[in-house]
């Protein structure tokens, strides 16, 4: 394992035992729910969006340190963020994570690069999207609204 990957891989458990934007979701005008059915990981996502931007997020969910920590450094990177420029790192963390390790991230997805080496396998790339999913979902009924 290099370097790198070693950070990462200790960012993402860092993630995953002290979460940021976990908290109640239903206060939120805007709630979506993503469940896993192969590993059993969920979320729900809830979100408030002023002026065009992600002005309140809040999470809540139960899976593996992949997905949970994903949530939180969507979180951290998206809350205050305007609603094209989250539609914008969804898709970008969406390429990364189908190219199975082999699109390298941009510095606009942050510590969401973190997750470049989970993309490699298969089975746990729909953990690692799915707080992005049930964001994508959240945002695109506020565009309706």
């Amino acid at each position: 394992m290099s370097g790198l990957e070693a950070m990462y891989q200790e960012l993402i458990l860092d993630h995953a035992k002290t979460p940021e934007g976990k908290g109640d979701p239903s206060g939120h005008p805007f709630t979506h729910h993503e469940l896993n059915p192969s590993c059993g990981d969920e979320i729900t996502l809830g979100i408030t969006v002023e002026e065009g931007r992600i002005a309140g997020l809040d999470w809540d969910g139960q899976g593996c340190s992949i997905s949970m920590s994903s949530a939180s450094i969507m979180s951290e990177l998206l809350t205050g963020a305007s609603r094209t420029d989250a539609l914008a790192r969804i898709e970008e963390f969406r390429e990364m994570m189908r190219s199975r390790g082999k699109v390298e991230p941009s510095e606009a997805l942050g510590d969401a690069a973190a997750f470049q080496n989970t993309a490699k396998y298969v089975m746990r790339v729909k953990c690692a999207m799915l707080a992005w999913v049930a964001l994508e979902a959240d945002l695109k009924a506020s565009l309706a609204a």
